[in-house]
């Protein structure tokens, strides 16, 4: 079949074949460098990802603080009334409006009383609550524990050091020379109801007779 095709053809289907074989070439080096990557999010996505998250947490917080604003502006206008104009009041519409206006505030400070016992009440029932929650299950809340400065403990501690290092003598009862003595020297003299005692005496009195005469 070769045979019966002309030169031009035998070109044009090399040349096909070699464009074709080019194609497949760049499809598997394409493949190769796509199965090489560790991942679809490369540093730089995760990068701009990150940065995208961002700006949108910030967007939403800044559109809730909007709608806090302006709620609180519509309820202090829906309290407050209209803005009065007092440079066209006398002093009777004055007084009038004082009067309306300490009466609101009147109104106002007992419904806030009222709600602060309520939601006292209701926090005391919630650790009433707690509390029998924990009894049943058989588990105590941990109390506070104090802070302790760490410069107390240590003068403290260097305190019963000392008192170790010392001893016991420091709890004996200091004894004077002079009362050491007076005991020494009632101790070497005679009781009365010794028989050494009789002997000096009757020694004593021929000697004092031997001197009289």
């Amino acid at each position: 079949m070769n045979e019966l095709l002309s030169d031009e053809d035998r070109e044009r289907m090399n040349e096909r074949e070699r464009k074709k074989a080019e194609v497949r070439a760049r499809l598997e080096a394409a493949s190769a460098k796509t199965s090489k990557k560790k991942g679809f999010m490369t540093p730089e996505r995760k990068k701009k990802l990150r940065l995208l998250l961002r700006r949108k947490a910030a967007e939403e917080l800044k559109r809730q603080q909007e709608t806090k604003a302006a709620e609180r502006r519509k309820v202090i206008a829906e309290r407050t009334g209209p803005k009065k104009n007092f440079d066209d009041l006398d002093e009777r519409e004055l007084t009038e409006l004082c009067k309306t206006y300490h009466k609101r505030i009147a109104e106002l400070e007992s419904a806030k009383y009222d709600l602060e016992y309520h939601v006292s009440r209701i926090d005391f029932d919630i650790r009433e609550l707690s509390m029998k929650l924990n009894d049943m299950r058989g588990k105590f809340i941990k109390p506070s524990l104090r802070k302790v400065p760490k410069f107390g403990v240590k003068i403290e501690r260097m305190l019963l050091n000392a008192r170790k290092e010392v001893g016991f003598t420091v709890n004996l009862k200091s004894v004077k020379r002079n009362q050491l003595k007076d005991q020494s020297g009632d101790q070497t003299s005679t009781p009365e109801w010794s028989w050494k005692k009789d002997k000096d005496q009757s020694a004593s009195e021929p000697n004092e007779q031997e001197v009289g005469q």
